[in-house]
Parts: structure tokens; C-alpha cells; sequence
């Protein structure tokens, strides 16, 4: 289960929303996995995804790989979600964090992008994210969650009729969901 923290309608009428929970159980069309270039799904988000869904997830992965080689920030892949209450996974390959100077920031925004016109293309209507580069790929959440909020925007502005209507982040790490609550209050709540 998933507990919704936050919801805010954007003009277009899409949902951006934040959940706190175990992404592996979030329902919809797709969730969104944080991934390595191999997807080689061993540890962490990437590592439970394989083992709630299945080794079809893993499988399909390797399949991916060996027809289109590494996954890249503009490249997501696409697989099956096994036994995971969605239909898809996304698996969308952030930057690695070097210190904020090497193009991680529009790696960053060409990850979350990429993923959000796959998710379109395939005529998904919900889809969960992940955060995308903040775990083992080491990049600041304070730096990360201002890209991935407005990289949900940025989408919902230029495609204000997709049927990708709830875009949701869907996290259990709390320090993580702290820093994305704080983000989606400065953007979107009224001061008191």
C-alpha cells in the first residue's frame, strides 16, 4: 500500500502527485524503475522490482540489452512487470553523481523526460516514479527533486492532452520524501 502525501491538479488537469510507500506495490499502468545502463537488476530498488515481479522482468531486461545495448538517460527500456500489480516497468537510467559538473543536471532532466514520452507512447494514464539517481548513483535529493518536479511540469506543459494523466512519485525512504514534500509544498501551496 501507498499513503498519497500530496495532490496538486496542474491547469492541464494531469496529477502530479507524491506517495509514501514501497514502489514494487504502487497500482497503475507503469512504474518506474531506477536503473543501471545494463539493467542488470541486482540491489536496491532495481534488485526488489526483479523479486516481487519476477525473473521475467529480469529476463526481458537482459533481452532489451542485447538487441539495443546499455540503457542511456534518453533511452529508457521497457519490460513486462511480472507479477507487480501494473502492467510495465520503465527502467530509466539516471547520472551518476561526479560532483554536479559533468552534465548530470540534463542528464538528470533527459532521464525523467525520456521516461515520460515512453510512458506516453505506450498510452499509459498513471505512471510511478521512482527518484531517479539518488541512491547508489549518489546525486543530492536537495539538487535532484527540484529536476524531477519540474521535469513532470515541463512534460504536463507541452503535452496538456497526453493520456498520461497522474504522474505520481511514489517513495519509501523517508529523508528522500521529506526533501520532495518540501519541494512540492515551495512550488504549489499557497504561503499561509
Amino acid at each position: 500500500m501507498t499513503k498519497r502525501l500530496f495532490s496538486h491538479e496542474l491547469p492541464s488537469g494531469q496529477v502530479l502527485a507524491l506517495e509514501h510507500g514501497d514502489l514494487t506495490q504502487a497500482a497503475g499502468d507503469a512504474i518506474v524503475n531506477a536503473a543501471n545502463a545494463r539493467l542488470a537488476h541486482g540491489g536496491g530498488l532495481a534488485g526488489a522490482i526483479v523479486r516481487r515481479g519476477g525473473q521475467v522482468i529480469q529476463d526481458e531486461s537482459d533481452a532489451w540489452v542485447a538487441a539495443h545495448g546499455p540503457a542511456r538517460p534518453d533511452r529508457p527500456a521497457l519490460t513486462r512487470a511480472g507479477s507487480l500489480p501494473v502492467k510495465a516497468v520503465i527502467h530509466a537510467v539516471g547520472p551518476v553523481w561526479h560532483g554536479g559538473q559533468h552534465g548530470e543536471p540534463e542528464a538528470l532532466r533527459a532521464a525523467y523526460a525520456s521516461t515520460l514520452a515512453l510512458a506516453e507512447a505506450q498510452g499509459f494514464r498513471s505512471l510511478a516514479l521512482a527518484s531517479l539517481s539518488t541512491g547508489i548513483f549518489g546525486y543530492p535529493v536537495e539538487q535532484a527533486a527540484p529536476i524531477a518536479v519540474q521535469s513532470v511540469v515541463d512534460f504536463c506543459v507541452a503535452h496538456p492532452t497526453s493520456a498520461l494523466r497522474e504522474i505520481r512519485f511514489v517513495l519509501i525512504d523517508a529523508p528522500t520524501l521529506g526533501v520532495f514534500q518540501r519541494e512540492l509544498a515551495r512550488r504549489f501551496e499557497a504561503p499561509a
